[in-house]
């Protein structure tokens, strides 16, 4: 059996990554239009319960363990159906700079929307246009964050 010729070929891989990543601007820009200019901790927690921005129900949990060395944040499935949820693991360096919590968290979050498919050009993506920054901008910041926590976690 063949294909009919005036068919166009399947999506390729680098069609579906770029699909992905513009899904991730889009709803990024959707997150910053509604929930900007400001994305504090209390507008994360609105996010987080908003299914047209977040694709599962997810809660912030300050808690290292499941962290790898020199990881902010992860998320982590609460069961093996994505609709039961998840736990974003945030290190409790944070707990006391909840202003950086968003920044964190929504680099994750393409975690939960999209799942082992997004890669970290997706998250810095997503990241950025859900703050209105620019992805170097973003980059740079969560940079210093992740520094912040090499510091910490070497001199605490």
């Amino acid at each position: 059996m063949t294909c009919p010729s005036n068919r166009t070929a399947p999506p390729s891989a680098r069609d579906a990554r770029q699909s992905l990543n513009a899904s991730a601007a889009a709803i990024g820009a959707a997150i910053y239009e509604k929930y900007g200019p400001r994305i504090g901790w209390t507008q994360l927690l609105q996010i987080l319960g908003d299914r047209s921005c977040v694709r599962y129900p997810c809660e912030i949990v300050f808690d290292a363990a499941p962290l790898q060395a020199g990881e902010f944040a992860h998320p982590v499935a609460k069961s093996g159906q994505p609709e039961d949820g998840f736990s974003m693991y945030v290190h409790p360096l944070f707990m006391t700079q909840l202003e950086q919590v968003p920044l964190l968290v929504l680099y994750q979050l393409v975690l939960v929307n999209y799942g082992a498919f997004a890669c970290p050009d997706d998250a810095e993506t997503f990241g950025a246009a859900a703050l209105g920054l620019s992805k170097d901008e973003y980059y740079e910041t969560l940079c210093g964050l992740a520094d912040e926590l090499q510091l910490n976690t070497i001199h605490g």
